[in-house]
């Protein structure tokens, strides 16, 4: 399994910004997808998940400001990001549960960067 993220870039504090990942290969497996990120000298922490079934949940800090979505017939997970702040500055990770496979898949990770 493969997970492909974009959507990172720069934004300014307020802005929106858009994330995707897009998972290819072996993916009949595939659960529960989330979103973590990294803070610059900080562990990576979990920002958002969702159920096959779309049930969402969100760290505190991001509840109100982050929605998640997925599209299972595109194998794609989506995180859309309003009223950004500083401290969601970080390099984003995609990861996925895979009950075939067994274990976890991660993406490559992209940079977030919320400027003032």
């Amino acid at each position: 399994v493969q997970l492909v993220e974009s959507g990172g870039g720069l934004v300014q504090v307020g802005g929106s910004l858009n994330l995707s990942c897009t998972a290819s290969g072996t993916i009949r497996g595939i659960t529960r997808m989330s979103w973590y990120r990294q803070p610059p000298g900080k562990q990576r922490d979990l920002v958002a998940a969702i159920s096959r079934a779309g049930k969402a949940d969100y760290a505190d800090s991001v509840k109100g400001r982050f929605t998640a979505s997925r599209d299972n017939a595109k194998s794609t997970l989506y995180l859309q990001m309003k009223n950004l702040k500083l401290e969601d500055t970080g390099v984003y990770y995609c990861n996925a549960d895979d009950v075939f496979l067994g274990g976890r898949h991660w993406g490559r990770g992209m940079q977030v960067t919320v400027s003032s």
